[in-house]
This record gives C-alpha cells, structure tokens and sequence, in this order.
C-alpha cells in the first residue's frame, strides 16, 4: 500500500504551524515555497510529495559543498564510529587541526581561533574580543547590516524592526551608511574599539563596496588601532570566487568570523580568528568566552573535509565561472525586463536582482517556485531577490535557472501589462 505523501506533508505543515510558527507557514503557502523537503543532492532539492527543486536560498549560503554532499556525509560517518562531540574545556586534537588548517587558507597572519556554533555567536565573539583587547567600547557598523540576532551582533543589525522589540540594546554602536568611507572616518573616535562589516552585504541585498572603501577603511583602523572585523559568514568558503571575499580586494582583517558552510550543511560550527598579537587579551583569560558545543570534535571533522573538498574540487574558480554565465542571462533581462528588473550586483555565486518596486519580490518568488525554483526576496526589502545556489551548481542547472526566471519575468509583464510580453 503506497503511502500518501500528500496528507503527510499536509500533516507536518499543520504541526508545524501549531507548534512552531503559524506566520511561517502562511508565508511560505504565499510564496509557493511550503515545501517538505525530503531527498537532497548537489543543487537539488526533492519535495516529500516528489517534485523537485533547484535550491538557490541554501539558508543563505550554508550549502557551498552542495546539498547532502556525500563526501561530507561519509566524513562525518566514519568520525561518528569513534568520537562524540567532545568535552569543550579539554583540549582537542581536533580543534587543533581545524584550527591550524584555518589559519593556512585565511589571508595574512590570522592565526588563531576561538570555535562557536552558529554565526551571531562568532560575532559575538568578536566584538567581545575588539572591546577586550582595545580596551574601548565603541564599535562602528554599517546600514542594512546584518550580524546576527544575538546579544551583542543584535546591536550592530542595520534593520531597526529586529532590534526594536528587545531595546535597549548593548551601548556604544555607532551606525553608517555601507560604502561610504568618509561616513567611517566621521564615526571614528578615541573610543573606537572596531569596525565590523560583511566585505558584500547579505540580508540588506548583495550590496558590493566601492573598490577603494575596504582599503581605505583598513588603513583607518590601522592609523587609530582599530580592530577591522570581517563578516565572512556569508561571502566565505568561495562563495564569492574567492576562498574569502576579502581577497578581492587584498584587505586582511584583525579578526574574521566564518559559520554556515563551514559545516557543509551537514554539522553546525563557526570560528572566530584573529591575529596572533590579539591572543594577549586571552592570556590572563584563557576560560573568558566558552562554547559548550563549539567546536565540537563531530564539528572539526567536518571542516576539515569541507575545506579540503572546496580546494580539491576548484570551487571557488567554478563558482566565477557560473557566476559569469549568470551574468550573460541577468544582462538579457535587463535589456528585455526594464519595467520589471533595475539592477544587477553580484560577486561570483552571491547574486542580487533589484526589482522596480516591492511588490515585484514576493511575485516573482511565487513564479519562480512554480517552475521548480527556490530564490527568495529578503526580509529587508521585497524589492530584492537573492541567488545564493550551491556553488556545485552545474551549466545545464544556471541555464534552467535563467530560464524560469525570464519565463516568469515575461507571465509578470503580461498580468501587469507592462515591458515586453514576446
């Protein structure tokens, strides 16, 4: 007797919205994107009812490696016949390991490196690290910034509706707008302790900096002995074509934060590194931040095997060369969607579509879902859709890809009577 996958999904969806988040799950019924996902591989993700999808949110860069990455998979198999997590105040040859191999493929003389779980807690400890070893409390952040929901990375979002109902907040964070140098410069005082900054904005809409602003901020810090922290949460681990984004632009920070795919979707772990000189602070506070599963010896393993399957496979170089044929369709649409799609920025695989107005976001989402893709428009602005796929991602999957987006630009123009509707 075959089992109904339909009234199974129904059924998940129905406690889902009971127990967790009723808004969630009429959000994503709105958006055509109340999936149950079940199978996954590569850029490919399977509904529970057997429809099939090319994943281009991967939890906003989570899936690097690719969905259900076997390699990882079998990594993590293999570890789990001996190890546990681990006991996180012993030391561990495993984060050992994980953290010398970080220090190799970070630029510059990052060398050391305190473990977390997730993204808004690397950040945490870095701006903990930047006011401990300064000795000053002020920290400079930007506009639509996004650092995540914890205590202290909860400061330095630049979206006022998530930090609103939790105020007030924790003092001393200074607000900019992104890209504007002079605008750091003006901020900057004597108790100035960091400048924090994703080197391309996420959530606030793939935004790229001036070729000159990172530069031109790291030669600021260094004149005021200002630790620079680099978000690479998003944008590391070739994401942008590059191992980190940074390099795009030859600045090394004082301190970087990495999560998502460090863990290759397959185990949650983050790292914050700095620079060698910064370990002073922890001298004579070696137990000053813990993780209790931060860094978790399961954790490290799978680093190490996400490390090594980006160099080994070129991901990075790969992720610039579909990152180039996107851009050959994305300048398509411009030239035949005006009315619809204003802008274009993108860095390797982290691809940014600007609409024309807010309502295009949401309705273009709902298209693209029917024609079996997943890409979002992001919480700070409806008029922005993100492409983050796999950076496994495949020719004949990019080409799919722009396909359903220029179908359902042109049923778009059509309803709306707008642009051109061949």
């Amino acid at each position: 007797m075959s089992v109904d996958t339909q009234t199974i999904k129904e059924q998940a969806l129905a406690d889902f919205s009971k127990y967790i988040s009723p808004m969630k799950v009429r959000t994503m019924k709105a958006a055509g994107l109340d999936i149950i996902e079940d199978w996954r591989e590569g850029a490919t993700i399977c509904d529970i009812t057997g429809k099939k999808y090319i994943d281009c949110q991967t939890g906003s860069g989570i899936m690097n490696v690719g969905r259900h990455n076997r390699e990882i998979v079998e990594a993590l198999k293999k570890a789990l016949d001996t190890y546990d997590i681990g006991v996180f105040l012993l030391c561990s040859k495993q984060k050992a390991d994980l953290a010398k191999r970080l220090a190799e493929i970070t630029p510059g003389d990052l060398a050391c490196t305190v473990f977390g779980v997730g993204g808004g807690e690397a950040n945490d400890a870095a701006i903990k690290i930047a006011r401990g070893y300064t000795m000053k409390k002020e920290i400079i952040y930007a506009q639509r910034a996004y650092h995540g929901h914890t205590g202290f990375a909860l400061s330095a979002i630049g979206r006022d509706a998530y930090k609103e109902p939790f105020e007030p907040l924790m003092p001393g964070f200074i607000q900019v707008p992104f890209g504007d140098f002079e605008a750091v410069r003006g901020a900057v005082t004597d108790d100035t302790a960091a400048i924090i900054l994703e080197p391309v904005q996420g959530e606030g809409g793939i935004h790229v900096p001036p070729d000159d602003y990172l530069p031109a901020v790291r030669r600021l810090c260094d004149e005021h002995e200002i630790c620079l922290i680099l978000d690479e949460i998003q944008t590391g681990f070739a994401r942008t074509g590059r191992m980190f984004a940074c390099e795009h632009w030859g600045v090394v920070p004082d301190i970087m934060t990495v999560a998502k795919s460090l863990g290759g979707g397959i185990y949650p772990i983050s790292a914050t590194i700095f620079k060698e000189e910064i370990q002073d602070f922890f001298i004579p506070h070696p137990f000053i931040h813990l993780s209790t599963f931060g860094g978790s010896d399961l954790g490290c393993i799978v680093g190490l095997a996400v490390i090594d399957y980006i160099e080994k496979n070129g991901l990075a170089e790969h992720a610039d060369r579909m990152g180039m044929r996107f851009q050959t369709g994305f300048d398509r649409l411009l030239k035949d969607h005006p009315d619809l799609l204003l802008e274009v920025r993108r860095k390797g695989l982290m691809m940014g579509l600007q609409y024309t107005n807010e309502s295009i976001g949401p309705r273009l989402t709902k298209k693209l879902a029917d024609r079996s893709i997943i890409a979002i428009y992001t919480g700070n602005d409806p008029s922005i859709c993100r492409f983050m796929p796999p950076l496994v991602i495949t020719e004949e999957e990019v080409d799919m890809v722009l396909n359903a987006l220029e179908d359902s630009m042109k049923e778009l123009s059509g309803e709306s009577g707008l642009g051109k509707n061949d």
